[in-house]
């Protein structure tokens, strides 16, 4: 959940359109065919995807989400459905509307969708700047009969336990539905005397009895406010916790019982894939987050704002219970036309001693897809190089750098570093890679050990090469493929 910022006045005039209780009853949609997934204009203004809120029902994913911009009201829930991760069905109408201030919801955060019987519960945040409430941030509650439509319960609250000694953070309720208690439990993020925390309550299935059960997990570096739309699910027999801390990356943690103790946490991905839950189907399970964007497209040093595309990556249990992200496989295949490179080989060695050596790969299209493998013998840095204004001082690098065991988006031919991410690599080792890009976006996978998320504007049609820095790299097998 974005922490709140003070309303921009042009966005008033645009709550009139929409009553605060719920969306239209058949709202309007519109297909979208974008794997990384942005609400349609609104006019000149482009809108932009918050923290997700994926559900899964009958073939359909439903990807409910903060908009940010355009014609929503203090992050109101809006709706894109999807049954293969390729196209979307974006619904025009707001699921559900902020209220008219001062409420308690005069802005809405990060919430769940949760279906007992036939009733569909949409658990949400509110949150207000107003001092007429005792809470900045309680947990409310919208039903319906039908997972595009929902009504606000007036009166219903979850409120932090006194224990806490804060009234101000207490959000992103994770709801899930145990058929066999016939309880709810939720996990909510809060912070205890300046700690973050993840919490757990349950809650009867009338709705009418709610229990405080504890904190389950507490922020183990001890330096971030918040632990983000937290989630949990299970795979085999193994659980898992995962959360975005504030600021911060998405991480996960596990254990043998649903709701800890956890062992130490890990990184999932870089800090542009953000605000990520979990959505399964039939053994697959999936994290759709949001990619992290730039103020302007022409910013060369961050990679800051808050909401952005919609990201759906695949999830891989490892043998010994550790999880990978993955390109989701029905994105991955259908890049079918390959497209020749600029190099007739698709094998390129590189060496350099100091300065940085390129070879020119490819023009990047607006989506492609690039494999191969590579194998490095000395400590320096290599990776992918993106041209920008058709200066190596300006180039925007995809940077493997195994010595600081880290992967970088760097750019400004690597004097700005807007995102890092810790891998670790051998020497003489061969590793697979796949890089996918769309519009703006892109995912750069390393097989088996990492997935990092990339904000490159301004590189569709220009040059994209292979580069070398203080290291003998061998770029194998190369393949490049556009839909």
């Amino acid at each position: 959940m974005k922490r709140m910022l003070p309303l921009c006045v042009c966005l008033l005039s645009l709550f009139l359109f929409y009553p605060a209780s719920a969306a239209a009853e058949e709202p309007e949609h519109s297909t979208v065919d974008q794997f990384c997934f942005l609400p349609e204009k609104d006019g000149p203004m482009q809108p932009f995807v918050g923290d997700c809120m994926p559900y899964y029902e009958d073939g359909v994913y439903y990807i409910y989400y903060l908009k940010e911009g355009g014609d929503s009201y203090r992050h109101s829930i809006y709706l894109a459905t999807t049954t293969d991760f390729l196209s979307y069905e974006d619904y025009e109408a707001p699921i559900l509307v902020s209220s008219d201030g001062p409420a308690q919801d005069e802005w809405i955060g990060t919430g769940s969708v949760v279906k007992v019987d036939d009733i569909y519960y949409l658990f949400y945040t509110g949150h207000t700047d107003s001092d007429s409430f005792e809470y900045a941030e309680t947990v409310m509650l919208a039903k319906g009969d039908s997972p595009t439509s929902f009504e606000k319960v007036a009166g219903w609250e979850i409120t932090p336990d006194e224990s806490l000694n804060q009234k101000r953070d207490f959000r992103d309720p994770q709801g899930y539905y145990d058929e066999e208690t016939g309880c709810l439990t939720f996990t909510i993020t809060a912070s205890q005397d300046g700690v973050a925390r993840i919490l757990k309550y349950t809650v009867s299935k009338d709705l009418s009895e709610i229990t405080y059960d504890g904190i389950i997990f507490t922020d183990p570096i001890g330096k971030v406010y918040n632990l983000e739309c937290s989630d949990t699910f299970r795979i085999g027999d193994t659980w898992y916790l995962t959360y975005s801390a504030q600021d911060d990356v998405l991480w996960y943690a596990f254990s043998d019982e649903p709701y800890g103790p956890y062992g130490e946490p890990v990184k999932l991905d870089g800090p542009l894939f953000y605000a990520a839950k979990h959505v399964e189907n039939d053994g697959s399970f999936y994290m759709a987050g949001w990619a992290r964007r730039s103020g302007s497209e022409r910013d060369t040093r961050r990679v800051s704002e808050w909401a952005g595309n919609l990201v759906v990556q695949q999830i891989r249990q490892r043998e010994d219970g550790s999880l990978v992200l993955e390109p989701v496989d029905a994105i991955e295949e259908q890049f079918q036309k390959e497209v020749p490179l600029t190099e007739e080989a698709a094998d390129i060695s590189l060496s350099s001693s100091v300065e940085k050596v390129y070879s020119e790969l490819c023009t990047a299209s607006d989506s492609f897809l690039l494999k191969g493998d590579f194998c490095y013998e000395d400590a320096g840095s290599f990776g992918l190089a993106f041209d920008y204004k058709e200066s190596e001082e300006d180039y925007k690098l995809i940077t493997v750098d195994p010595e600081n065991q880290k992967l970088l988006l760097q750019f400004m031919g690597g004097s700005a570093t807007p995102a890092e991410e810790e891998v670790l690599l051998e020497p003489g080792t061969t590793y697979h890679f796949t890089y996918i890009q769309e519009d703006s976006v892109g995912v750069f996978y390393i097989d088996d050990h990492t997935a990092f998320t990339v904000r490159l504007y301004g590189v569709t049609d220009k040059a994209l090469l292979l580069f070398a820095e203080n290291s003998d790299v061998v770029f194998s097998d190369l393949a490049l493929y556009t839909r």
